[in-house]
């Protein structure tokens, strides 16, 4: 069928509402071919799109098939996976609430019970939900930093971690099943609360979950202590982070605690930034501009469904400046490691895990302690399989876990990436250095004085519509035909591309060039924007000489696309 065949078929179907209609009659032939050439993808994750009508959008339709698929994935598993249930989360993004209820209508139609939190949650806290209710699943519907054009539905394993491609593609193949629409099934939750099919859950699980954070403090002594003068500003960026992370931060016993209240509040448009991003330093403009006036020690910032932890700490000149994914969890590992080891407490199984795209900085300091590090593929679901192994076979201690994306976990209770443990752990490491007469900033340098310096810069090519999906393989194709021998004069000594398979990793698009000196370059096509991502990775003797070589790198590599593009 192809994309015209689709449009009139929703323009003609019974199913589809008048207003969908009315939408899909007054948009142009371009744009019909664009939300109907495809069916919105189902990947690893679930699905992410632009709001809207269409096979090629997220909207009440394609979400009440996706989640058809997965109940019929479910009902496959037995009575007793019917009964276990699906738990569901929502952040605030517009119809996030609106498709938690559609997706919750189509499970309880199926026969399987549906918790639903009764406001907007933390995607890790979805992930605890599921490992405490034993619910065999669990959605959030989400588009984590996106614009706010954006939603998607992310799907959960029992394990509480994102579903195995195994999983995933056994579920695609239901959601493919489902050709009519007729074929779902669907019953207002409302009407399902006497059955026991409906359940609203809430302040129970947001108790067990704060107090489990709390769990993983180390040093609460030091909290204590300064209490009354580390000063904290916090944006949750109009999110679902606004409640818990200040309820964490609270409980950890910090008393300066102030939020942007231009941020404060839930607010699909995110009116007060450009993108709801904590990478993107425009996002911090008010919080700095308030922490300049309380004279505040750190900023923090969370994605709407807060996952990613972003921030902001004084400079040797006072000056507030936003630190990247990969200096956080360099800092991080340090600061846990170093802990773990001062009070005996380091396992001799202990284990690190960061992504093939973050920096080796990580991996050096670790192997300073004795500690082993391992890389997975670019998602956090693949950190959250290696737990969920280790604990299998008792092979590892997991200590933490990270990617350059802003995304950290500490603890086995969550098994996403947890922008909630990681505000408080930061907060908590930056009250100890504070103990000590230092910064952040000032730990940061100690580290590079004494691991190395490491920089690093990621460059998204945004490439949109049918045509942008075409140059994006044209790019992949001729690296991996024609790949370049030098990159800034630099001999390159090894290519990786991980869709041949590289160790034990499942194979993905991905395409690794290391040079001599090195430096490392990593191309990816985004698996949930209509980008090609470009990781830019270099080492130095000094911050002149990596910034020296950063910049060297980024604009060789950058005229090898941009001549591929032509």
């Amino acid at each position: 069928m192809n994309f015209m065949e689709k449009y009139e078929l929703w323009l003609n179907s019974p199913y589809i509402d008048d207003a969908t209609k009315d939408e899909l009659k007054n948009i142009d032939h371009k744009e019909i071919e664009d939300r109907f050439y495809k069916d919105l993808e189902f990947g690893t994750g679930g699905l992410r799109g632009v709001i809207g009508a269409g096979t090629n959008r997220i909207n009440v339709y394609v979400i009440r098939k996706a989640s058809q698929g997965l109940a019929n994935y479910v009902k496959r598993l037995g009575d007793n996976a019917l009964l276990r249930g699906i738990a569901i989360a929502y952040d605030s993004r517009h119809k996030s609430k609106e498709f938690a209820y559609e997706a919750a209508g189509v499970f309880i139609a199926n026969g399987i019970k549906a918790y639903v939190f009764d406001a907007l949650r933390p995607t890790p806290e979805l992930s605890y939900a599921v490992r405490k209710l034993s619910a065999i699943a669990g959605i959030v519907i989400t588009a984590s930093h996106n614009p706010k054009e954006y939603n998607g539905y992310k799907v959960y394993w029992e394990d509480g971690g994102q579903i195995s491609l195994s999983v995933a593609n056994e579920i695609l193949d239901e959601i493919n099943k489902v050709e009519d629409f007729n074929c779902i099934q669907y019953k207002n939750p409302e009407c399902s609360k006497e059955e026991g099919l409906f359940v609203i859950i809430g302040q129970e699980i947001d108790t067990m979950y704060i107090n489990d954070v709390q769990s993983l403090i180390i040093n609460p002594h030091i909290i204590e202590k300064h209490s009354d003068d580390f000063k904290i500003i916090y944006t949750p960026l109009h999110g679902a982070g606004n409640i818990p992370v200040r309820t964490s931060l609270e409980s950890a016993g910090f008393k300066e605690v102030y939020v942007v209240v231009e941020q404060e509040l839930p607010d699909p448009e995110f009116s007060t930034v450009k993108s709801p991003n904590p990478e993107e330093h425009s996002a911090f403009n008010l919080a700095i501009g308030m922490a300049k006036g309380k004279n505040a020690d750190i900023i923090l910032g969370t994605d709407p469904d807060c996952d990613r932890l972003g921030v902001c700490v004084k400079n040797q000149k006072g000056e507030f400046i936003t630190l990247t994914g990969n200096q956080i969890g360099a800092l991080l590992v340090h600061y846990i490691l170093s802990q773990l080891k001062e009070r005996q407490k380091l396992p001799k199984n202990g284990i690190v895990i960061k992504t093939i795209v973050t920096s080796e900085l990580g991996r050096v300091i670790a192997q300073s302690f004795g500690v082993d590090t391992i890389d997975t593929l670019t998602g956090f679901k693949f950190i959250g399989e290696k737990i969920k192994e280790f604990e299998e076979f008792s092979s590892h201690s997991f200590l933490f876990g990270y990617e350059e994306s802003y995304g950290y976990l500490s603890g086995t209770f969550v098994r996403d990436k947890d922008a909630v443990i990681a505000s408080t752990l930061v907060c908590e490491m930056g009250a100890y250095y504070k103990e000590k007469g230092m910064t952040i900033y000032d730990a940061l340098k100690n580290i590079y004085e004494k691991y190395g310096y490491y920089s690093e810069k990621l460059k998204s090519v945004t490439l949109k519509g049918k045509e942008g999906n075409e140059l994006i393989a044209k790019i992949m194709r001729t690296l991996r035909n024609n790949p370049p021998s030098k990159i800034a004069g630099t001999e390159i000594t090894e290519i990786k591309d991980y869709e041949k398979g590289i160790g034990d990793l499942p194979k993905s698009d991905v395409l690794q060039i290391i040079t001599r000196d090195n430096s490392v370059i990593s191309i990816r096509p985004s698996g949930t924007e209509p980008k090609i991502k470009i990781y830019y990775s270099a080492v130095g003797k000094d911050g002149a000489d990596v910034e020296n070589k950063l910049k060297a790198l980024t604009e060789s590599f950058s005229a090898i696309i941009d001549e591929i593009l032509k």
